[in-house]
């Protein structure tokens, strides 16, 4: 019997340019497996934090539901402020039990065409032995040396570069043919563990048994930090599960793709970081969250929230 699978993604209303790449290649991976793929896309609508430029809201809303439609997935909308903790948290919530497996997907994220035929081989063989378990794909450079345990093979000779010119820089932004052609030179899957646990969020995989289990992202947790509060949460209720890493099947997160936010007024900068920064709240979010996020287990600790992000914005 195949793995049944869910795959998650919010999408912000600013990403409208990038998602197409996203849905394509989702697509694609989907085509390729003849088991069940559950999709799950949820479009927020929401200006509380960024504001849209007179007129562009309803065209940027308009040409996601055109292009969702355009690939048979069910989107659902809100106009609710939810950021990427309180999408993950809800998607695990709802998924795990229909689903044997659930994948965190992302909008600058291109799947691999392989991608569900390597997890229901992974799945078939190791849910028996390892049903709560977790699994990663090889990715591209990232910050430091400290994640070259999770780097697909081609980036672990080369050396950290912040040009956009170098395919295996973390400012580069790779497109669907290359990384195909990583992906499609692949004879034998080379699949290990990683411990103690090490990812980040996107393209994570969960077995739902993790979810049954109680383990989840915390409430206070409320913007971003939620891949390191999940593994923290992980390791504390189930310890050091297996974390099977799958090295020579590349996944691509586009991080730092240059049309990632589009039409947010007052916005400024050239590069994505600048243009985060350039909002007030963003600063105190991303602080009192990180803060949060490694609080967790402080009795004596109280958790920020949104209201005091405001204050601190203002």
């Amino acid at each position: 019997m195949s793995t049944k699978f869910a795959v998650g993604c919010l999408v912000q209303w600013y990403e409208v340019e990038i998602i197409n790449e996203y849905l394509s290649t989702l697509q694609g991976a989907i085509q390729q497996y003849p088991g069940e793929v559950q999709v799950d896309i949820l479009l927020c609508t929401n200006q509380d934090l960024e504001v849209a430029r007179e007129g562009k809201l309803e065209s940027c809303i308009e040409t996601i539901q055109d292009l969702v439609q355009s690939y048979n997935f069910i989107l659902r909308t809100t106009s609710e402020l939810v950021t990427i903790a309180q999408y993950r948290r809800q998607f695990n919530n709802d998924y795990c039990t229909s689903a044997d497996v659930l994948v965190w997907g992302e909008s600058d994220m291109l799947v691999p065409q392989q991608a569900f035929l390597v997890l229901d081989l992974l799945h078939q063989t190791q849910s028996k032995h390892t049903p709560k378990y977790l699994a990663t794909f090889g990715i591209c450079k990232m910050w430091d040396q400290s994640w070259e345990v999770l780097e697909h093979p081609k980036f672990t000779d080369k050396q950290h570069s912040d040009s956009k010119d170098d395919w295996w820089g973390v400012n580069y932004t790779m497109n669907v043919d290359e990384m195909n052609a990583i992906n499609g030179t692949v004879e034998d899957l080379s699949i290990s563990t990683v411990s103690p646990h090490k990812f980040n969020g996107c393209g994570l995989v969960i077995s739902s048994e993790v979810i049954k289990a109680g383990v989840n992202i915390p409430q206070s947790v409320f913007f971003v930090h939620e891949d390191t509060a999940f593994m923290m949460m992980t390791q504390k209720v189930l310890g050091n599960i297996p974390q099977y890493h799958i090295s020579n099947i590349l996944v691509v997160h586009n991080r730092k793709h240059p049309s990632k936010r589009m039409y947010i007024k007052d916005e400024t900068g050239t590069t994505i970081g600048e243009k985060r920064k350039s909002q007030s709240w963003y600063t105190p979010a991303n602080k009192l969250c990180e803060q949060n996020c490694h609080n967790l287990f402080n009795p004596g600790y109280k958790a920020y929230t949104w209201e005091d992000v405001f204050k601190l914005a203002n």
